[in-house]
């Protein structure tokens, strides 16, 4: 492992100040640790936040929510605000990692998490992420797990959070604080796409810290949950997830929230797929015909073709399932 210094923050203030000399921000370090072992990431410098005043769920005045980025992804899932107006974070939650993971990992790690991608993690192999400009060994090797949607010539590794997917379908915001003060990132522009620069994975500024995730209010009543597809059904990754929030109003559908995950180099938002729902009434027929939009500007690789036809169903599925049929 490659030396480093660490030093564990009183006050935000402090963190900060660390942050703006290059040190990396750490909290449960059930990410960044396992990387600094396979010296995939090597910082001088570590700035333990896990003291902070940044582990408080609360409900905004309008009737949203705030997940400070402290809060461990256990606590989360558990809260009952958290169950009660917004079951698709808690259900991405408890589908996310092993039990103790969840009792360490914190939400803001969680979104910050980098890919599990086998070639990203392999120092010998070619990864454009980890070393810019050395290719990408997946778009020629073994890519079954990769994403089909998102992609550049750069990248094709996949974005690894569940929870990640649930923030993106509701367009929560990501609140920031750095040494230029407080700022806020709409979650879907927080983590950014490949293109030719697939090392910058966030838009994150110098110094920066993620103090919490907020989700907006939505209109009532709202139903959603959260569908994880995967190899295994524990502690494994996605190979497709679909987050859907409807509000069903007067027997049709005035507002639909849609996002996969585990097919996108970041979670993917399902705008068309959302429109083709807004104003219709829940039918099996208008499952099936949202759900064929969610492939839309796929490019499958070798391997993960299948990936089309298992993203097209695992959104129906899931929207059968908030939705319901008459």
């Amino acid at each position: 492992m490659h030396p480093f210094t660490y030093t564990k923050a009183s006050d935000t203030r402090e963190a900060l100040n660390a942050g703006r000399r290059g040190g990396r921000y750490i909290a449960g370090g059930t990410t960044l640790v396992d990387l600094m072992r396979e010296t995939v990431e090597h910082p001088d410098a570590l700035v333990d936040i896990s003291g902070l005043p940044l582990d408080e769920v609360t409900v905004t005045e309008r009737g949203g929510l705030r997940i400070g980025a402290l809060v461990t992804m256990a606590e989360a899932a558990a809260h009952r605000k958290v169950r009660t107006l917004f079951p698709v974070v808690s259900e991405a939650l408890e589908l996310s990692a092993s039990a103790q993971l969840r009792n360490m990992a914190t939400i803001g790690g969680n979104i910050m998490q980098r890919t599990r991608c086998t070639y990203f993690r392999d120092v010998t192999a070619d990864c454009n992420r980890r070393d810019p400009g050395s290719g990408c060994a997946a778009l020629e090797g073994v890519n079954r797990t990769h994403a089909i949607l998102g992609t550049s010539d750069s990248c094709v590794a996949t974005h690894p959070s569940d929870v990640a997917v649930a923030f993106a379908a509701l367009e929560a915001t990501v609140r920031l604080l750095g040494p230029d003060g407080e700022r806020s990132v709409p979650f879907n522009d927080f983590l950014l796409k490949p293109g030719s620069t697939p090392q910058r994975e966030q838009a994150l500024r110098r110094g920066e810290l993620i103090t919490g995730v907020e989700i907006p209010a939505l209109p009532r009543p709202l139903k959603s949950g959260y569908l994880k597809v995967r190899d295994r059904q524990s502690y494994e990754f996605a190979l497709t997830s679909a987050a859907v929030a409807l509000h069903v109003r007067g027997g049709a559908i005035r507002e639909a929230k849609v996002a996969v995950g585990g097919v996108g180099t970041v979670p993917w938002k399902l705008p068309a797929v959302e429109e083709h729902l807004v104003g219709e009434r829940p039918s099996e027929a208008l499952w099936a015909a949202a759900a064929q939009k969610a492939s839309d500007g796929a490019r499958p690789l070798t391997h993960n073709r299948f990936k089309v036809e298992l993203l097209q169903r695992t959104v129906e599925r899931q929207l059968r399932i908030v939705g319901g049929t008459k």
